[in-house]
């Protein structure tokens, strides 16, 4: 008897399941994924299959439809599979980029409520803490997010805790913060496999230092704070980053520093030239300006995140800062 021909789906599935003995990760881009945190992540693990000597890992690519995804530079990236087509992935790998407040999940959620459930591994890179939040799937747990979405993120995620780590690769919920953090946590994965000597061997193959021998979270790594060499203007300016919603005066901080309010405003103005109170509206008003850009909180809303009681002296420091009104700013990065 003829065997009847496989459908394409059914072929594209067996496709997929013909996997080998390697660790295979399941890449699923979103529509301008991030071009950085998707190389960093695959450029790891090609390092460690060139350190071992032979394939511990393997990746393919998806999307939700199976067509071309565009990256944040531009470039169409063709794709082994469509989601749907996969039944049983082993490791997942969200990668997305600007707009992930607002891209369409539906597919996404759909599949990930097939397959994400048990003991399968989900880990996000580029924005992809965002879609995992916006899915349910970071609910009463930790996540790593980029520094510019953190204040909208714990706005609309309250149940969520940020980490004030670069990455998290403990669990079935891993995340990385973007950027090159993606390196560090696929580093950690594979030291959670093969130890943390052959990782180590991994990373030098990669002419790269590990954020751990750098430094250990998020916020001390601030150009704002990296920049100042005195220790108190430091200590100040990282207090200031980690209380935009609810600002403390200079006399309060100065308090906490055992000096006198007079001689932090000297200290400002010999490493920074400004004074603590203007620089600490600077903090609030670029936060503000990055909600503006990349979340769909109001204008009210914003303002609150950014520590302003009143819409209306937001929007006055706002166009004194960048010369037009936040209304008008939202409306112009809409069109």
């Amino acid at each position: 008897m003829k065997e009847e021909p496989m459908t394409q789906a059914a072929g594209a599935r067996a496709a997929y399941d013909k996997q080998c003995e390697a660790h295979l990760f399941t890449f699923v881009l979103l529509d301008g994924f991030s071009h950085l945190s998707l190389v960093s992540a695959l450029e790891t693990l090609q390092a460690a299959n060139l350190v071992a000597g032979s394939r511990l890992y393997d990746w393919k690519t998806c999307s939700l439809s199976g067509d071309p995804v565009r990256s944040s530079v531009g470039l169409a990236l063709p794709v082994d599979f469509d989601v749907r087509d996969i039944a049983h992935p082993q490791d997942i790998v969200i990668v997305s980029g600007e707009g992930a407040f607002e891209i369409d999940i539906g597919r996404l959620k759909v599949w990930l409520a097939r397959v994400g459930r048990g003991q399968t591994r989900v880990t996000a890179i580029g924005t992809g803490s965002i879609i995992m939040a916006r899915i349910g799937l970071l609910d009463g747990k930790s996540a790593a997010v980029h520094p510019w979405y953190r204040t909208g993120f714990t706005e609309l995620y309250p149940s969520v805790t940020l980490s004030r780590q670069t990455h998290l690769a403990k669990g079935l919920r891993c995340s990385a913060s973007g950027g090159v953090s993606g390196i560090d946590l696929f580093l950690d994965l594979v030291a959670l496999e093969h130890g943390a000597t052959f990782s180590n061997d991994v990373s030098e193959s990669l002419c790269y230092a590990p954020i751990r021998l750098v430094q250990k979270s998020v916020d001390t790594g601030s150009p704002s704070s990296m920049s100042v060499l005195h220790p108190t203007v430091s200590r100040a300016i990282a207090t200031m980053e980690n209380t935009i919603e609810y600002p403390v005066s200079p006399s309060v901080l100065a308090k906490d520093f055992g000096i006198s309010t007079r001689q932090l405003e000297r200290l400002f103005q010999r490493y920074i030239g400004t004074s603590p109170k203007r620089h600490y509206m600077r903090l609030r008003l670029r936060e503000a300006y990055r909600l503006l850009i990349q979340s769909q909180l109001g204008i009210a809303e914003v303002a609150l995140a950014c520590g302003f009681t009143s819409p209306s002296h937001f929007s006055k420091c706002f166009k004194t800062e960048y010369s037009i009104s936040p209304f008008e700013f939202k409306r112009s990065k809409a069109k």
